[in-house]
């Protein structure tokens, strides 16, 4: 008597839907072209101070591209594995699929369009004051920047899972990009030092403890330290 399947807990649910988005960006061009583009409109979208209302426009239009690349990706792994002889239905269903793709990027496009236009061509509109006012706004894009590229990473590298192992260590990559937005907000007050230190060693604490549990090697905590520190250092040198 066979005994049933065991339900996956929500962290590998959550694991399972990561490596969905990884073999995706691992074998599909176009969804890493769309995470290198969704990547420049959330930077873009935060020098040129857009409101909440646009931001919400310019996420819905990211998801729905990206969903739809998905959705295309799966329905046409889905047809490989059922036929493997030419079949016209097969063809229309792929066509559909990518025509939803196509349907979904000229929509993100035009709503790109009607939130930047008038910003990014208006010079009085003074962006770069505008970044330097918000260092924390700059700071959660700093980690958002930082989780895409740790995603990318691991997508080519094609080694570990999303929440566990391969290159390079997202916790390491946050901890660190954390340490050094913290660093940054603060400025010049008399507490910058402490506070940069303090976070600085929890920042290695991440790290080792992701190595001492057989997580991730030293070089893989290493470099996804490297990536979030240097991430965040050329944000805030440029912003601000």
């Amino acid at each position: 008597m066979s005994t049933p399947r065991r339900a996956p807990s929500l962290l590998e649910s959550f694991n399972y839907s990561l490596e969905g988005v990884i073999h995706v960006l691992r074998t599909q061009r176009n969804m890493r072209i769309h995470f290198l583009v969704a990547a420049v409109v959330l930077v873009v979208a935060f020098a040129a101070g857009v409101t909440n209302y646009e931001l919400i426009a310019l996420l819905l239009s990211i998801a729905f591209v990206l969903i739809a690349e998905m959705i295309n990706t799966a329905i046409e792994s889905a047809i490989d594995t059922a036929t493997t002889s030419f079949d016209p239905h097969a063809k229309l269903a792929k066509d559909i699929a990518a025509g939803a793709v196509l349907i979904a990027s000229v929509n993100a496009v035009a709503v790109g369009y009607i939130v930047f236009a008038r910003r990014l061509s208006d010079p009085s509109s003074r962006l770069i004051d505008r970044v330097r006012n918000a260092p924390i706004d700059l700071t959660l894009i700093a980690l958002v920047v930082t989780i895409l590229i740790v995603i990318g990473t691991k997508a080519m590298t094609g080694r570990g899972t999303p929440l566990r192992g391969g290159l390079p260590s997202g916790h390491a990559a946050l901890a660190f990009s954390g340490w050094m937005a913290a660093t940054y907000v603060l400025g010049d007050t008399r507490h910058r030092f402490l506070v940069s230190t303090l976070t600085f060693i929890m920042a290695l604490l991440v790290a080792q403890t992701r190595v001492e549990s057989g997580v991730h090697s030293t070089l893989e905590v290493a470099y996804g330290g490297l990536i979030g520190a240097i991430v965040t250092l050329v944000l805030f040198q440029v912003f601000t």
